[in-house]
């Protein structure tokens, strides 16, 4: 049975759902959506686990004023809110950051890691893009320059859900209507000016001790492929898995072939 929750820490109040029994498995959603984009892994996976998801500061129905915060406090204390003393990870780009933060300041919190084209704290980043997709980076500037809400959410949704690579509308229906409406609401939200920058993570990879399952799909960013697969070489038991004619988003493209990774790895 599905229950919501809200959770207060500090001013914010944390709006999320709990649901099943068993083994605890913590859902991070990306920086252009909300916990709304693990529908298809929560409804799954709550049939052997329990399993929890959140809207973080700043997205979905999470509300806070602008006040000096840190993400990884801040999934410590959903935990500790909810009673859960250790689970499982998994995190989606901004969401796989903050699951490597956190599992290098708790790692006696948490028993494995399952990272979908995840950002890394302190990783570099590109000073240049191709040219194709550096055309669409200028028109994000512009759009952003101009405060034009509408262009950065459809400009977003060519870059992360269609793919950096991939021509606008690949993707449609209702998953581009669904990302829309959660990256739109993010784009509303006051910006948040406040948040405690966590260290490095880059070069401390190697001191991860736990099972490691690091995801991508064939069509994001050719960088975030790359930082993927240095993650798997790096972490020393991670295993890497790219998803054929996907893009950042490829628990939404393709649920079932992400819900049959996740089984297996948690079996």
């Amino acid at each position: 049975m599905k229950e919501s929750f809200k959770l207060k820490i500090d001013s914010a109040k944390i709006v999320g759902e709990c649901s099943g029994e068993g083994e605890s498995l913590i859902f991070l959603h990306a920086g252009v959506a909300d916990r709304r984009m693990w529908c298809y892994q929560i409804a799954q996976l709550s049939n052997s686990y329990q399993v929890v998801t959140y809207d973080r500061r700043g997205f979905g129905e999470t509300i806070t004023t602008d006040e000096s915060f840190s993400h990884i406090e801040d999934l410590q204390e959903v935990l500790f809110q909810l009673d859960i003393s250790t689970a499982s990870l998994i995190g989606c780009s901004q969401g796989g950051r903050i699951a490597i933060d956190f599992t290098l300041a708790y790692p006696e919190r948490v028993n494995a890691l399952v990272l979908i084209a995840p950002a890394l704290s302190g990783a570099p980043v590109p000073s240049q893009f191709a040219p194709e997709i550096q055309a669409r980076m200028e028109e994000l500037d512009e759009a952003e320059k101009m405060d034009n809400l509408e262009r950065i959410n459809a400009i977003e949704a060519n870059l992360w859900l269609d793919g950096a690579i991939s021509s606008p509308g690949r993707v449609g229906g209702t998953l581009k209507e669904l990302f829309l409406d959660m990256n739109g609401i993010a784009l509303k939200k006051p910006e948040l000016t406040k948040e405690i920058e966590p260290t490095s993570a880059y070069e401390r990879l190697s001191n991860l001790s736990l099972p490691t399952l690091v995801i991508w799909g064939e069509l994001d960013f050719p960088h975030i492929k790359q930082r993927c697969k240095y993650i798997v070489n790096t972490i020393p038991d991670a295993r890497g898995e790219e998803i054929p004619g996907t893009a950042h988003l490829p628990s939404l493209e393709k649920p079932e072939v992400i819900n049959k990774l996740l089984q297996d790895f948690f079996n």
